[in-house]
């Protein structure tokens, strides 16, 4: 019988299966755990459904630990020497967590970035950001991948309610909030699209569980 973990995860499998295909797919087993409030999980499923139909990549980790283990995965995939973060609580969470691939270089020494989020708009599936994180304007659209590391606590359902929250959690509006919504592209040019123009390639969103009862 499968647990309710399982059951979420298999629902977000689900849900992705007529979308772009999941980074992990051969990862199918989750550790027991007990069930997360329902309305997150359909937050959850929306935001995964949407950030796919924009070609984001998304990865739905269980915990921290599992967020080292899948970093570890893509960063040994993909052969990364170096990823470029300054946001101290990734950093932190990631050592401890006793992730390997965090070697600090610039941006240009970097073939990718490390940011959080205020929060993500499960609606459009986008990632919304802004200059009152310490990553700042630039290191989200520098390099050629952007990961972004949020929690399932973060996701709200439209622009409005994010809004409403940086408003409430701030004491001032910040100078820049922005929205990301999937890879950076254009068809400027000679109406060919053309990826990666004004700022990442390839956008990857790993969502961390955090709301476990």
């Amino acid at each position: 019988m499968q647990s309710s973990k399982e059951k979420i995860l298999h629902n977000i499998t689900q849900a992705l299966s007529q979308s772009l295909p999941q980074p992990f797919p051969e990862v199918n087993h989750i550790r027991r755990e007990k069930v997360m409030q329902s309305a997150t999980e359909e937050l959850t499923i929306m935001f995964a459904q949407n950030f796919s139909a924009v070609q984001g990549q998304f990865v739905y980790c269980i915990d921290e630990a599992d967020l080292a283990d899948k970093l570890t995965e893509l960063q040994q995939k993909r052969e990364w020497k170096k990823i470029f973060c300054r946001e101290r609580a990734i950093i932190n969470t990631l050592q401890q967590q006793n992730f390997r691939g965090l070697e600090f270089g610039n941006f240009a020494e970097s073939p990718v970035a490390i940011t959080g989020c205020e929060n993500l708009i499960a609606r459009t599936g986008s990632i919304l950001m802004s200059t009152a994180q310490s990553s700042g304007r630039t290191t989200s659209i520098y390099t050629p991948l952007h990961i972004c590391v949020a929690y399932t606590s973060q996701i709200v359902y439209d622009i409005y309610e994010g809004l409403n929250q940086i408003q409430k959690t701030k004491e001032k509006l910040p100078s820049l909030i922005t929205l990301a919504t999937g890879p950076s592209c254009t068809s400027n040019i000679e109406n060919t699209l053309v990826m990666g123009m004004h700022g990442p390639q390839e956008v990857f969103c790993f969502v961390v569980e955090d709301l476990i009862k």
